[in-house]
């Protein structure tokens, strides 16, 4: 079999029927990674002796109340995973092999009875919008193996288009999630912030950062909103808020659907590929009996500055604590306290990382604090109230995911602010704390994926999904796979 034949709906029909086992899935999952990964480059880490244990267990006892049984899955490498090597992409963690503890997102899929197949790979400590920026490998687009599968949650959008796992999890700070589900024609939400536990979590910028889910089809990504979502204790900022069944959202029906077209999403920059992708969306739409208007984000302009302030910011922070005494690696070329501190944090960084820390670190110095970091956090403000004020009348806010599609390895990675624009659509919707999904919409000349992206109101999954479902349902994008290793 080939887990490209069927969503998580049908398996889970199929193994409560006893028509295929649990131990089949994770072979299938196994054999596919044997047979593309060496292409793909999707996986830093494999847990395939506890995963084919876990199988056996639990073909022994059939659980038909866990909503996620016996689905092989990828987590991204910044999640933590108790006794599975957590790295976030860094040499700083290559000795992280034995993490005292579970992610809250983990424990949940772990009562729900998923399998974990591995830890997938990702830009150091989710600094990247390619994957180059992984200190152990750049992980392949399965569309076409010359070109990024975006980024920073790379290998978990490439191992799902690839077919090696059914879901996985990553992570979006600032597009994360959504741009790679657009590099790699697959499904990936970025939930509201404070919709999923950041616990477990490696921060990275801890007022922008949330775990969501990318799966192949919209069915299966809400299937997995449904089980990760919650409040937790643990987090401070995830909220009490009741989690709807978002399947029950998938109805087809958008009828008098009021859908805001920015028209800063669809200016300068944004190649005519990917806007004609986007009209050809909104007549779909249309002809479902939605209505569309054009509509100004008038702040999005500084969204890229206010981000990278705000994110480096916090990261210079967050990563204070790697300073080779109580996380990572430790360097063996100090004389002194002092040396050890800084000879561990410049070899086990990345430039990239380091990058950012010194942005943020200056960012937050005496003398440059409310020229920079105070008045970035006030052009967050004007970003959120711009998406508050056009929720007061639309539904919805659609626009392509990314301006171009996937662009080819080394094209960009000695460029960075390039490479920064690229996040310029998704990042708007971080700062407002907005949830937003990237949907495959259309593919370019050369057979690379477009991604639309449909935003909702703060806790208004629901209606994200049902915009997407309806969408999906009357198109193939979703249908096409890659030529890759054979598969049809």
């Amino acid at each position: 079999m080939s887990l490209f034949d069927h969503s998580i709906k049908e398996l889970e029909t199929m193994l409560h029927n006893k028509e295929i086992s649990v131990e089949d899935l994770v072979d299938t999952s196994y054999d596919r990674i044997n047979e593309v990964d060496d292409q793909v480059l999707a996986f830093l880490t494999l847990d395939e002796e506890h995963a084919r244990s876990q199988a056996k267990q639990l073909d022994a006892a059939p659980d038909t109340a866990a909503r996620l049984f016996g689905i092989p899955s990828g987590i991204k490498d910044n999640i933590v995973t108790k006794g599975l090597r957590t790295t976030c992409g860094s040499q700083f963690l290559k000795n992280f092999d034995d993490p005292l503890y579970n992610a809250n997102v983990v424990e949940k899929l772990n009562n729900e009875k998923a399998v974990t197949i591995g830890k997938l790979n990702m830009d150091e400590f989710a600094m990247g919008s390619s994957n180059e920026n992984s200190s152990y490998m750049a992980t392949r687009n399965p569309w076409n193996t010359d070109h990024v599968p975006g980024g920073s949650s790379g290998g978990s959008a490439a191992s799902v288009a690839a077919g090696e796992v059914l879901f996985s999890l990553g992570s979006d700070t600032g597009g994360s999630i959504r741009q790679p589900a657009a590099f790699c024609g697959v499904v990936g939400l970025k939930p509201t912030y404070g919709r999923v536990s950041r616990f477990g979590l490696v921060a990275f910028a801890s007022s922008l950062d949330q775990i969501g889910p990318i799966t192949r089809n919209v069915e299966d990504n809400a299937r997995v909103l449904e089980v990760i979502s919650g409040h937790d204790k643990m987090d401070s900022t995830s909220a009490d808020i009741d989690v709807p069944e978002y399947t029950k959202a998938l109805t087809g029906d958008v009828k008098g659907l009021k859908i805001a077209v920015p028209k800063e999403y669809l200016a300068e920059g944004v190649e005519p590929e990917v806007k004609e992708s986007v009209m050809n969306a909104l007549k779909v739409y249309e002809s479902l009996g939605a209505e569309w208007e054009e509509v100004s984000l008038p702040h999005s302009k500084y969204a890229v500055a206010t981000y990278y302030l705000l994110a480096s910011s916090e990261a210079s922070a967050n990563l204070a604590r790697f300073d080779g005494v109580r996380y990572g690696v430790r360097s063996e070329n100090s004389n002194n306290m002092i040396d050890m501190f800084k000879n561990s944090r410049s070899e086990g960084f990345g430039e990239e990382v380091k990058r950012r820390i010194m942005l943020g670190t200056f960012a937050l110095s005496s003398g440059y604090y409310d020229a920079y970091y105070k008045k970035a956090q006030k052009v967050r403000t004007l970003i959120k109230n711009d998406f508050d004020k056009i929720f007061a009348d639309y539904d919805v806010v659609i626009g392509p995911t990314t301006p171009t599609p996937a662009f080819k390895i080394g094209e960009k990675v000695d460029d960075p602010l390039t490479m920064y624009a690229n996040d310029i659509l998704t990042i708007p919707v971080n700062l407002a704390g907005v949830p937003g999904i990237s949907v495959p919409c259309g593919f370019s000349e050369n057979g690379l994926p477009f991604g639309l992206q449909i935003i909702g109101k703060h806790f208004d999954e629901s209606i994200v999904y049902r915009a997407a479902y309806a969408y999906e349902q009357v198109t193939d994008h979703h249908t096409k796979r890659p030529q890759l290793g054979g598969a049809k």
